[in-house]
């Protein structure tokens, strides 16, 4: 069985989802799985609407049209046929969606971002779905809720592997094009839950694992896995063949292009993932697999913007030594803060962080109690893989480093 799995710019019009068709008809779509983000920017548009309840609670209703508007018009341009059905389902997830932000009683803000959020996968698949039914595609959409299990750490959770195996093994019908949704799963009280933004090459991770896929496809807007992002360095490479530790590497550090946690299960199971035009279906693109070395070994770049430097010293100058560490960092787990990039001195502890949850007051209040903090906010990180001097001088020129660090195989420079 083969994983495709497609984001939400390869369907974010009704362009890109007569795209999808023809994708399937070219490169086959027996025995598949199909994975589909929201449509477009929907997760940002549905993000405005969990800030409205919260905030403007007199600006929701407009912020939720927007979203109505930009489906109904995909649907105008996908189906002809005023009372399609495709029209009475939409109609019921909208209806769904307004009658939890009624009768909602919750003030905790994960839980009710992960209850308004999926909604953006269950219309883009819903839709999509329709859509290749009547157009030949044969295919079975799944609640993709049904099948992975969660713990209730709202907006990260955690899967709980052995009830999704079996989920998954008694209901995918290996037979079928199966069509669900990335990104969701739900707890054990059958709440929506998110796995982390961006997370649905994750849930193709998992029924790759879960079915022992021969493959996972991923189809992005560009060639494949490029040594740099496009949209911020000239003369990218595309990097063909990568190992799976190297991907990992590259994850971990904040290549946009694949999800951090989608290669540990393709690892494990030796499952190929490859990475693919949507533009250009045909073209080999990349592939991440079971291969010796990254060859060439050319220098990676990765880029990663809005970070946050923290710069901690100790109030009387004594060292910050193992408790004090230890202190640091139980207040950024608590807070809920992604560390990029640590570096340490006897008295001194500065790390760059992702303000991902909005708690940067909360850390720092507590951080305060112990120790002088200075805050850089706006910060930019770049990290090079397998770094020459030349690609060094070509982050560092001109521009103000507050930070560096050198290790056997990578350079990280906080810029400011």
């Amino acid at each position: 069985m083969q994983i495709f799995k497609f984001g939400g710019a390869s369907v974010k019009d009704a362009a890109g989802v007569r795209n999808v068709a023809k994708i399937l008809e070219k490169v086959g779509y027996a025995h598949s799985l199909i994975v589909i983000s929201a449509m477009g920017k929907t997760t940002n548009a549905l993000e405005v609407v969990v800030n409205n309840y919260f905030k403007a609670p007199a600006q929701l209703p407009e912020s939720l049209q927007t979203i109505k508007d930009f489906h109904y018009q995909i649907i105008r341009e996908l189906f002809s046929d005023e009372n399609h059905p495709v029209y009475w389902k939409v109609d019921g997830l909208f209806a769904e969606l307004s009658s939890f932000l009624e009768r909602n009683k919750s003030p905790k803000h994960s839980f009710v971002y992960d209850q308004v959020i999926g909604f953006g996968e269950l219309l883009s698949t819903t839709i999509i779905s329709q859509y290749l039914n009547d157009n030949g595609i044969k295919n079975n959409w799944i609640d993709v809720r049904n099948l992975i299990k969660t713990d209730s750490n709202y907006r990260d959770a955690g899967i709980n592997w052995e009830e999704t195996q079996t989920n998954i093994s008694n209901n995918i019908n290996k037979s079928l094009l199966n069509i669900t949704q990335g990104f969701l799963g739900s707890d054990a009280n059958f709440f929506t839950t998110t796995l982390g933004r961006e997370g649905s090459d994750y849930t193709a991770a998992i029924f790759a694992y879960c079915l022992n896929a021969k493959s996972v496809t991923i189809w992005k807007d560009v060639p494949g896995v490029l040594n740099a992002d496009p949209r911020y360095f000239q003369h990218t490479q595309l990097l063909r063949k990568i190992p799976y530790q190297e991907a990992i590497e590259l994850a971990f550090y904040g290549a946009s292009v694949i999800h951090p946690k989608t290669l540990q299960p393709l690892q494990q199971k030796e499952i190929p993932l490859y990475v693919r035009s949507f533009v250009n279906p045909t073209e080999e693109g990349s592939a991440v697999c079971n291969v010796a070395s990254l060859e060439p070994k050319v220098p990676c770049f990765i880029l990663k913007k809005d970070q946050i430097l923290l710069s901690l010293s100790s109030r009387d100058f004594s060292f910050i030594m193992e408790e004090g560490i230890s202190y640091i960092f139980k207040s950024l787990h608590k807070a809920q803060m992604k560390v990029s990039v640590i570096q340490n001195s006897a008295i001194s502890f500065s790390v760059c962080v992702e303000n991902k949850f909005d708690t940067l007051p909360e850390l720092l209040e507590k951080l305060e109690e112990r120790f002088k903090v200075s805050v850089t906010e706006g910060v930019t990180l770049y990290t090079i893989r397998h770094a020459t001097e030349a690609a060094i001088a070509e982050v560092a020129t001109g521009k103000n480093v507050l930070l560096k660090q050198v290790s056997s195989d990578t350079v990280q420079m906080i810029i400011n």
